[in-house]
């Protein structure tokens, strides 16, 4: 055979590959089997739920993982697991070892966190507030703050860990981000300025709207694969643009615990 002929044989093999691969994704799968894979946990008792209550064993035999195609890609080293696996969950699972207090953390919050959020968490410009707005969230005016909307203080650590500061995001040490958050929960009246923040401490701490989720039954949307015709006839109107930022001087801040 031919070098030619064997390219093609090799071209027509890919395409094939490439084939199944799309039919397979495009093929619906049966509810049941996406519940399983969306809610691998049975619920808790009650309507309301939160990270920190008890949930039951996993459903693991609906999330194991397809045989790996011959060829492509390899296992995953510990050292990439490890480099990606700092989620950290509500109820404290996974915080690193470290500390540190409000006061410990407000210079650090000056030199890293200030220029966006304001010295005192009330927000700058487009940037959002972390402080105030308590009790808020039942109003025609809702401010979604740390004080005011976050669930678990241990999600609070997550989040300024994972993503802050903005232009160098996970660039401190876990003392100072434990600082950080501490400073944060003060500037909410949630804790004191020298109150030690660490593993053990941080999942304690209790957040005002701790209660204030409502665990909900997914998915909600049908799993139809679309391929033409699609709208049906139906017209597509786009009503917001979510490119838009807050517009300075807004009231998106406030500068005083609400």
């Amino acid at each position: 055979m031919s070098r030619l002929m064997l390219r093609i044989a090799g071209c027509a093999a890919a395409i094939m590959l490439m084939a199944e691969l799309v039919q397979a994704q495009q093929t619906p799968s049966p509810a049941s089997t996406i519940t399983d894979l969306y809610r691998p946990f049975a619920a808790p008792p009650g309507e309301r739920t939160r990270a920190d209550a008890a949930w039951p064993a996993a459903n693991l035999g609906a999330l194991a993982l397809p045989a790996p195609i011959p060829g492509i890609g390899r296992p995953a080293t510990s050292a990439e697991i490890a480099g990606w696996d700092i989620a950290v969950r509500g109820d404290g699972h996974n915080l690193p070892p470290g500390s540190g207090t409000a006061r410990q953390g407000e210079e650090l919050y000056v030199t890293h966190c200030a220029a966006c959020h304001g010295d005192f968490g009330e927000g700058l410009d487009r940037w959002p507030a972390l402080m105030g707005g308590r009790g808020s969230l039942r109003s025609d005016q809702p401010k979604r703050t740390v004080g005011s909307f976050w669930q678990h203080a241990p999600s609070v650590f997550d989040y300024i860990r994972r993503a802050m500061p903005y232009a160098a995001p996970q660039s401190l040490t876990n003392d100072e981000y434990y600082a950080i958050t501490a400073y944060v929960l003060f500037l909410n009246e949630l804790i004191g300025e020298d109150d030690k923040m660490d593993a053990t401490r941080l999942p304690k701490i209790a957040m005002p709207n701790r209660d204030g989720f409502v665990l909900e039954a997914r998915p909600d949307t049908e799993d139809n694969a679309c391929m033409s015709n699609c709208r049906q006839g139906r017209r597509v109107n786009v009503t917001m643009d979510s490119r838009r930022f807050v517009e300075p001087g807004s009231g998106s801040g406030t500068d005083k615990p609400e």
